[in-house]
């Protein structure tokens, strides 16, 4: 049944008027960067072609109360997690290769012990800098009630999508402009689509870095996948720190960096050699930031000379974006831990004992969860029973990852006493009925606009810089994206292939 409150949707439009707009969706898309390159074995090293991305015909209709919540607490959010990341102790206890998450989860262990090796040889990271992203979902707590807001997850690392989510929003502005969307909906106005400058704002996260660190000459590394077909998205902020900042940036694969990374003996800085590659005719290059968008998942690190290049970086006085101990803060266990009340005290509230509305906001933005090891087997009896209510999560990043409703009660058998302290259970959100989209995939043609039942996320951008002597937090919400999928998707990761760009069509 669908909720009263959402208007129907996607509005009623004709077939020709569906193939218009496909039409013009596309290619715009084409026209203004919104691309992927396209799947293959072997990612040629020179792309021949591209595909528009994945995208959605209209934007899709959500609250512009909830919209508006979700920007006011990421604040709150960017200031919780670079807290978290500063607290070794906490961090220790919960995600550690000793007594946390890391002795049961290997990839999870091999990056705290990463970080362990460095401590014990007195290596302290000065400041670290966090591109964060806080996804939403709406919730109905009961049939035919209110919508209200509620996290799925943190990211910490690799929060993809921010440049072309900007694309998106501007190309249903424009299909707007251009059609008014044949007259289909009320709500499809100017004043309805929200302007969306995430380019600008993640842009400026990473050159506060660059100007923090101290040395105008120096470049920002990108640490990038093989076979990227996302390169588009890292592109464009490449461009503007380039137009807008005058910052260089330099792009290596962690098998690149085995051979061009070095880090300078006392002063810890980190050079590049690249010789033949550079302005000037120089021989290396210093960096001060390094900016992950690889890192965040085992097959990332195929082998422990992977790894020992991640130490390498780590060691160095580059600013990481994130460090491994801001990286460790995002796991799925943090998220989970951080609603029990003595450390929603320790991390979220400003002054303890007082609770503002702004914490208790973020209070009733998370859904009920717990780790399947809590109280001998209560944990694991209790995710039993709730199965078809309940999702579980490791500690994992990307997409594709999690186990859902039925399914559950098998999983659960398959593991040992240990391994189900790298798994936490989560209450579902229940999302709306009755919403639908018409989902563009490339090579479609204009009749490739398929329509159907939706769900769409909400993920709010913000940026933290912390840490120094002073462990000041400088810190900014800086935009917005929105993932679409069909209903019948548990996932939501746009890259792993389950989901499509939108933007949001605001309503009262």
């Amino acid at each position: 049944m669908a909720n009263p409150s959402l208007p129907q949707w996607p509005p009623e439009i004709t077939d020709e008027q569906r193939e218009a707009l496909t039409l013009l969706a596309t290619t715009y898309a084409l026209s203004h960067g919104l691309v992927y390159l396209p799947p293959a074995d072997v990612q040629p090293p020179v792309p021949t072609s591209a595909i528009h991305a994945p995208l959605a015909l209209f934007p899709s209709p959500f609250p512009r109360k909830q919209f508006e919540l979700a920007r006011s607490l990421q604040r709150k959010y960017n200031e919780t997690y670079a807290r978290i990341a500063l607290d070794e102790d906490f961090l220790d206890a919960v995600m550690g290769a000793e007594v946390g998450v890391g002795r049961v989860d290997e990839f999870t262990g091999q990056l705290w012990r990463i970080w362990k090796r460095l401590r014990d040889e007195g290596i302290k990271q000065a400041r670290h800098l966090g591109l964060f992203r806080s996804d939403y979902l709406l919730h109905t707590p009961e049939v035919g009630g209110p919508l209200v807001l509620k996290q799925v997850e943190f990211n910490t690392i690799s929060s993809s999508f921010g440049t072309l989510s900007q694309k998106v929003a501007n190309l249903h502005r424009h299909l707007l402009a251009v059609t008014d969307y044949f007259n289909s909906s009320p709500i499809l106005r100017p004043e309805n689509l929200p302007p969306n400058d995430t380019v600008a704002g993640l842009a400026e996260g990473l050159a506060a870095a660059h100007t923090a660190y101290g040395s105008p000459s120096a470049s920002i590394l990108f640490v990038v996948q093989n076979g990227e077909r996302n390169v588009f998205d890292q592109r464009w902020l490449e461009y503007e720190l380039l137009e807008k900042h005058s910052i260089r940036v330099v792009r290596q694969t962690f098998e690149q960096l085995a051979v061009s990374a070095q880090v300078v003996p006392r002063s810890r800085i980190l050079r590049l050699k690249l010789s033949g590659l550079l302005p000037r005719g120089a021989e290396s290059v210093e960096i001060s930031t390094v900016y992950f968008r690889a890192g965040y998942t085992p097959t990332d690190y195929p082998s422990p000379a992977h790894y020992e290049t991640r130490y390498l970086l780590e060691s160095s006085v580059a600013i990481k974006c994130p460090s491994i101990q801001l990286q460790l803060a995002g796991g799925k266990k943090v998220q989970q831990v951080l609603t029990k009340p003595e450390y929603f005290c320790r991390f979220v509230q400003d002054h303890p004992g007082i609770t503002t509305v702004e914490d208790q906001n973020i209070l009733s933005s998370w859904m009920g969860m717990w780790g399947l090891d809590e109280h001998g087997g209560e944990g694991v009896t209790k995710a039993r029973w709730q199965a078809q209510s309940l999702v579980l999560k490791p500690q994992r990043e990307g997409g594709g990852n999690n186990v859902y409703r039925g399914d559950i009660p098998a999983f659960l058998d398959t593991l040992s006493q240990g391994e189900r302290e790298a798994w936490i259970a989560m209450e579902l959100i229940r999302t709306p009925e009755g919403l639908g989209n018409y989902l563009v995939r490339a090579g479609g043609g204009t009749a490739g606009a398929v329509k159907t039942e939706v769900v769409s996320e909400l993920g709010i951008f913000g940026w933290a810089l912390f840490g120094g002597s002073d462990g000041a937090i400088q810190e900014k919400q800086v935009g917005w994206l929105l993932r679409t999928k069909g209903k019948d998707s548990n996932e939501g990761g746009i890259a792993a292939g389950f989901s499509v760009l939108d933007s949001v069509v605001l309503y009262d």
